[in-house]
C-alpha cells in the first residue's frame, strides 16, 4: 500500500464514528475516556462485549457482527491503515455493534475496566516462534492475565490459526497452568464439532491458507 493510500486511510479513519484511535499517554496516564463506559458511551447499550485481538482488515469483526446481533464486537489493532476497510464496510452496511480501537495489545487493560469484556477472539496472530519472541505471543502468560482481569468470571477467549506450533504452544501451557481447555481441534474444516462461527466467517488470509491445503486449528478456553 502506497504512502498517499495510507495517508488518506488514516484522514478518513479520524471522521469515522467507530473508529477509536487514543494515544498511549491518554490510555496509560489517564482516565481512558471509554474505559468502563464501552457499552454507556460508545455502543449505547447493555450488549455483552467481544473484542478481536489483532484485527487487521476487521474481516471477522464484521461477520461476528452481522452473525450476532446480540453482541458488541471491537476490533483492536495498532494499524489503522489496515481496520480502515472493515470500519467503512460497517458503516456503510448500517453495522452500528461493531467498532474499532486503534491501540498496541499490551493496552488492553487500560482501555478496558475489570470484567466489562465477555468474549475474546485472537485471530490468526504472528506465532512468534523464535523463543526470543516468546513475550510476544499473544497467548502467552502474561497476555493471559493481562484477558483476565478485563474479562467477566466466565469470560472466554478463542484462538484460530494455521500455525500448529501456536497452537500446540497454547494447548501445553493452558494445560500446564491449569486453565479450562473448553474446545480444542487441530484441523476445524476436516474434524467435526466446530463451532459454526469458526468455519462459517473465513479472511481472506484465511481462504489462501485453505487453498494451500494448510489445516486451520481453533482452541476455545477459559481463564482460571
Amino acid at each position: 500500500m502506497g504512502s498517499k493510500n495510507k495517508l488518506k486511510r488514516f484522514k478518513e479513519n479520524e471522521t469515522f464514528s467507530n473508529v477509536i484511535q487514543p494515544t498511549r499517554e491518554e490510555l496509560t496516564e489517564a482516565d481512558f475516556q471509554y474505559k468502563g463506559k464501552w457499552n454507556a458511551d460508545f455502543f449505547k447499550n447493555d450488549k455483552p462485549i467481544v473484542l478481536e485481538l489483532g484485527c487487521g482488515k476487521g474481516e471477522y469483526s464484521l461477520g461476528l457482527a452481522q452473525a450476532f446481533p446480540e453482541k458488541n464486537f471491537i476490533g483492536i489493532d495498532i494499524k489503522g491503515a489496515r481496520f480502515w476497510r472493515g470500519a467503512k464496510t460497517a458503516i456503510e452496511e448500517g453495522l452500528d455493534n461493531v467498532g474499532f480501537l486503534r491501540t498496541q495489545i499490551e493496552l488492553i487493560d487500560d482501555a478496558f475496566a475489570e470484567h466489562e469484556v465477555s468474549e475474546i477472539w485472537i485471530t490468526f496472530p504472528d506465532p512468534q516462534i523464535k523463543y526470543k519472541r516468546t513475550k510476544h505471543r499473544l497467548t502467552n502468560t502474561d497476555f493471559l492475565q493481562k484477558y483476565k482481569k478485563i474479562l467477566k468470571p466466565d469470560g472466554l477467549v478463542n484462538l484460530k490459526t494455521d500455525s500448529e506450533f501456536m497452537h500446540g504452544y497454547t494447548l501445553g501451557l493452558l494445560h500446564g497452568e491449569g486453565h479450562e481447555v473448553i474446545y480444542a481441534n487441530h484441523h476445524v474444516y476436516k474434524n467435526e464439532g466446530a463451532p459454526k462461527e469458526v468455519t462459517s466467517i473465513q479472511t481472506f488470509y484465511e481462504k489462501q491458507y485453505l487453498e494451500k491445503g494448510k489445516p486451520i486449528t481453533y482452541i476455545k478456553f477459559r481463564i482460571k
